[in-house]
């Protein structure tokens, strides 16, 4: 399928080739090192390379003159553990374990924000134990591997955190509704080489000298994301060479509040933005009010450039770079809390709908690879792709064979593995193989969403929407009832992939 839909990307990319058998004359692979960079809620147009006019973000701008740009590459949900998940287990939201943003609140407070008061217990829905995981595949094929940033894959003291779920170095959140905030109370450390035995709290004595809500919440000095980031290089920083490593990046910008330092990034969108738009906040929200909300949103942006930015140097610094995959991508589409602006910004990409929407612009996201020597640069390509593509994916490229025999769960009549390698895309090697489908479900709003080739269903409570996304990417146009056989079609994948969960439920469309 040609790529008819993405004209209005700008000239991000200096130059544009099609996609060649690269790989031939390149030097002989060797187990490669794995960065992946997630951030979160970053909508499709957010980046320069994706046609963003006035957010600056040069580092990853250049990610993508040096590799390969997707232009049909989507996230595993339009939400984020869901999202997550569907890239740890290879598996779409129809089979996974997690659909959702379940969250665990254990022995504490009914009210979380307000006071200083913390949960006993706080996390998400956790990972199926029985269920392997991409670190724990990667950690099997001799890798060193990290996390930083949101885990979102169990609740403290689950059966699924990152101590127990092959990572060997962890710093952020576990729980990633505390994520919410850039100025938190705790943030949660695991680290196998200082001797931890598992997950433990790190309080934050800085921020709890001031409270959580009004001004002086300001005044809060530990910026969860910077130190999420200076972890990050120090694992970087002791990596030798001498052992392959997979790091696994998931920064919270730009989710959530609108909050950072303010230091010459802030202040010189504050001076670009000159009108801007004020955000008071609303009764029980989560979120503080701010000024500057369109300074406030672009600077969050840039400030995870910058730290895409120091990783690249820090790998050339080291001679690492030419034989580390970097990837970069967000984990849903935009959001609309706390005061952002998505409309101003044009954030989805000229795609309809946000984050929690089944339409394109909650769930397709921007999506770059980089690996000097065998991933042609200044590439673009619409190979359809979603996150649970990954684990096959990189199972390719780090030479492990037949990865479903192998690691499927014998403890159940049936493991589900949904994901195509797209290592042959990345490589410029022929014979690559296409989804016949794509597919997402998500339970809070009720929605139901199936890609097949240009057509794409969706259904939000029981109720089928038929777009042409070849002639109509916006999915203005419902024509549902001039192609039923396709309607019918797309239902039959629907009852074909969706297994019950007893947490999360969604209104199947009738026959």
């Amino acid at each position: 399928m040609q790529n008819k839909t993405l004209s209005f990307i700008a000239t991000g990319l200096a130059v544009m080739v099609p996609t060649a058998s690269y790989s031939k004359n390149a030097n002989p692979i060797k187990k490669p090192n794995i960065l992946y960079i997630m951030c979160d809620d970053m909508g499709y147009g957010d980046l320069g390379c994706y046609g963003q006019p006035y957010i600056s973000t040069p580092n990853i701008d250049k990610l993508a003159t040096e590799g390969m740009l997707f232009t049909q590459a989507y996230a595993g949900s339009p939400v984020s553990a869901p999202s997550r998940a569907s890239l740890m287990t290879g598996q779409h939201t129809g089979h996974g374990e997690v659909r959702g943003n379940k969250e665990y609140w254990i022995n504490a407070p009914i009210v979380m924000y307000g006071s200083n008061k913390d949960f006993a217990v706080v996390g998400q829905h956790p990972y199926d134990p029985g269920h392997i995981i991409l670190p724990e595949i990667m950690k099997d094929n001799g890798y060193s591997t990290a996390m930083f940033g949101k885990w979102a894959g169990g609740y403290e003291g689950s059966v699924s955190t990152p101590d127990k779920r092959g990572i060997d170095e962890f710093y952020g959140y576990i729980c990633q509704f505390q994520a919410h905030l850039y100025y938190p109370n705790f943030l949660n450390r695991y680290s196998k080489s200082a001797g931890d035995t598992g997950v433990v709290r790190v309080v934050l004595k800085d921020n709890i000298k001031y409270p959580m809500f009004g001004k002086d919440y300001f005044k809060r000095s530990q910026y969860s994301a910077d130190l999420i980031h200076r972890e990050a290089m120090k694992w970087l920083d002791k990596q030798d060479g001498k052992h392959p490593f997979f790091g696994i990046f998931t920064y919270t910008l730009p989710h959530a509040e609108l909050a950072q330092p303010e230091d010459s990034i802030l202040l010189g969108y504050e001076k670009k933005f000159f009108v801007d738009k004020t955000w008071g906040g609303s009764e029980g929200s989560r979120y503080n009010s701010v000024v500057h909300t369109h300074a406030q949103f672009a600077g969050m942006i840039t400030r995870l450039d910058t730290y895409v930015g120091e990783i690249m140097k820090e790998l050339k610094k080291k001679g690492l770079d030419n034989n580390t995959i970097v990837i970069f991508t967000s984990d849903n589409g935009p959001h609309e809390e706390g005061g952002a602006d998505p409309t101003f910004f044009g954030r989805d990409g000229k795609l309809r709908g946000l984050k929690r929407q089944c339409y394109e612009g909650g769930i397709r996201i921007p999506f770059i690879v980089r690996w000097p020597e065998h991933v042609k640069a200044h590439s673009v390509n619409d190979h359809q792709l979603a996150f649970y593509d990954i684990m096959p994916t990189f199972c390719d490229l780090i030479g492990v064979k037949n990865y479903i025999s192998k690691y499927a769960n014998r403890k159940k009549a049936i493991d589900y593995f949904d994901g195509i390698s797209f290592a042959p895309t990345l490589l410029g090697q022929p014979n690559q193989k296409e989804h016949e489908y794509l597919y997402w479900e998500f339970h809070e709003t009720d929605q139901i969403g199936v890609r097949m080739g240009d057509w794409k269903l969706v259904v939000i409570k029981g109720i089928p929407h038929l777009y042409n996304l070849s002639t109509d990417l916006h999915e203005d146009h419902d024509i549902s009832a001039e192609q039923p056989d396709i309607v019918k079609k797309m239902i039959g994948i629907i009852k074909s992939q969706h297994i019950p969960s007893p947490y999360f439920k969604v209104t199947l469309p009738k026959d």
